[in-house]
């Protein structure tokens, strides 16, 4: 039996009757749950396909247990052409790197809390009445440390912002971590390397590379001085405001909320919490303009004691050009047999606040009551993520797993066609599980409407004000099932509502939330801001 072993590549192996596939994240499950036991020695080869082999995290502790798994070889392999055999010699390597890391923490983090003091101390503030040269270009900011994503809300808005920038600026320059898919070919783009050390140990490499990407940033911008620095905002990150510092030019933020309430809420607390939140404070008021996608995040920072000035609410967009109704999906249909189904839709990373196993429940319930649907209405559903399992367990409580189809992860050029093959389009959102307003704002529900499909969507904060119930999407009770699953019957049976429907939120979505619409809001606050409008 052969192990092949999945993390973050769109190059998944081909596996026989003689194999097994499973991702990383459920390797993690196996060790953490004891399962792991059952499975030492098991496997003739054992092989992890990644993105990149040089940010795997806690490498150590996954290639012991690459090779504790196999009686004979095992790999690691990356979309970059790289492979490396585990062998005792690069165990013992991976092991003395461990105990070296493990050594210097303590001084690496004393080293970072003096430069985030020193930072703080040196009374970092908004620009006034700043001569701003948008003729310049401007330099856009990505310092996540996520590989090989390729597809969801954030890589929309990424592209979005990005495509459009020239539109008002010089062309942009682009330094990221990774390629962004969707991102134009012209646009010039830069790459900023993380260093190789403390990956075996959690929240360590986001604070660590502050430094190295403040000096790689400065030597591949030399002496250019920017129109001003855009950085889309990640957690215990601060290059963007060290870099506007160095050139004296403004700062602008996108804040889509507070990765510390993430942790604490969909995940576990951060390790290094205060520090996580010094630095997002650090960011957020030294900003001179933050742009946030809803009302309860600028509610949230106004409450932290941000200037509502430099504020600027602003709703997530859509390419209406790669979006829209002319779009073709027989290919999409052909491939998943839909030809002459009503299909339901629905496109995401499966994130906690998705709500994709409230439409699994949903559609189990439709088909329960309704046996009728079962030849004709099937779900489509587009993409992977965490919520995944609860997905999978609802759709077999109701034995309705042949009348859907999950497609797993989609490149993001894919995603219009695989939306163009659905007649109706479900947002099931679900509220935040402390009670707090609902912070996001949904990319999906900008694609869905400019695909000019009837909708089905949870009335929710941002969602409910946006859409608007029987004119442009039918709304249902978040988190719901029965609800949304009566709003999904609506729209099978209605045709010609559903069609009234998607026109109206075409129209609407063309008119006021187009990505260059949103582009032209930030850089009209930033000439508010600064004095230059």
């Amino acid at each position: 039996m052969r192990l092949f072993i999945t993390y973050n590549t769109s190059n998944v192996p081909a596996v026989s009757i003689t194999s097994l596939l499973v991702t990383l994240e459920a390797l993690r499950e196996w060790a953490t749950s004891g399962k792991i036991i059952l499975h030492l020695f098991r496997y003739t080869h054992v092989e992890l396909s990644t993105y990149r082999s040089d940010v795997i995290p806690r490498p150590f502790f996954v290639k012991l247990v690459l090779r504790l798994l196999s009686r004979g070889e095992s790999i690691v392999k990356d979309d970059l052409g790289h492979t490396e055999q585990i062998t005792l010699l690069s165990l013992t390597i991976c092991f003395l790197n461990f105990l070296k890391d493990a050594w210097r923490k303590r001084g690496a983090l004393k080293d970072i809390l003096n430069h985030v003091s020193r930072l703080e101390k040196s009374s970092i503030k908004p620009s006034t009445a700043m001569n701003i040269n948008l003729a310049a270009s401007p330099v856009y900011l990505r310092t996540d440390l996520l590989f090989g994503i390729s597809s969801g809300g954030s890589i929309g808005h990424i592209s979005g912002v990005l495509n459009n920038l020239n539109n008002f600026t010089g062309n942009p320059i682009f330094l990221t971590t990774d390629a962004i898919p969707t991102v134009r070919h012209d646009i010039e783009t830069r790459y900023l390397q993380p260093n190789q050390h403390f990956w075996d140990f959690a929240e360590l490499p986001p604070l660590l590379v502050n430094r190295t990407f403040e000096k790689q940033a400065n030597t591949l911008l030399a002496d250019n001085k920017p129109a001003f620095v855009y950085q889309r905002y990640c957690w215990n990150n601060y290059t963007g405001l060290t870099l506007a510092q160095r050139f004296h030019v403004p700062f602008i933020l996108e804040y889509n909320g507070s990765e510390i309430w993430v942790a604490r809420h969909w995940s576990k607390p951060l390790k290094y919490e205060a520090l996580a939140e010094r630095i997002e404070l650090l960011n957020l008021r030294a900003a001179d303009v933050i742009v946030v996608v809803s009302e309860p995040l600028r509610v949230e920072l106004v409450g932290r004691g941000i200037d509502r000035n430099r504020i600027l609410v602003n709703p997530n967009g859509v390419d209406s050009e790669r979006y829209k109704p002319e779009m073709d999906g027989s290919v999409v249909r052909n491939k998943f047999a839909l030809n002459g189904k009503t299909v339901i839709g629905f496109i995401g990373t499966f994130g906690r606040w998705h709500g994709a196993e409230v439409l699994a429940e949903a559609f189990g319930r439709l088909l329960k009551e309704y046996p009728v649907y079962r030849d004709s209405v099937r779900l489509l559903m587009i993409g992977d993520g965490m919520t995944m399992p609860q997905v999978k367990e609802n759709l077999a409580k109701y034995n309705v797993n042949d009348s859907c189809i999950l497609t797993g992860r989609i490149p993001q050029e894919e995603g219009p066609a695989h939306l163009a093959a659905c007649d109706i389009l479900a947002s099931p959102h679900v509220p935040n599980p402390d009670g707090t307003p609902f912070f996001g704002s949904p990319t999906k529900l900008f694609e869905y409407m400019a695909m000019g499909k009837g909708i089905v969507a949870s009335d929710l904060d941002q969602i409910g004000e946006i859409l608007k119930h029987d004119k442009t999407a039918w709304m249902v009770k978040p988190g719901d099932a029965q609800s949304l699953m009566l709003g999904l019957k609506k729209l099978i049976d209605d045709a010609a509502l559903r069609e009234q429907l998607g026109q109206s939120a075409r129209r609407d979505v063309v008119a006021n939330y187009t990505w260059e619409k949103h582009t032209r809001k930030i850089i009209e606050k930033l000439k508010q801001v600064t004095g230059s409008a």
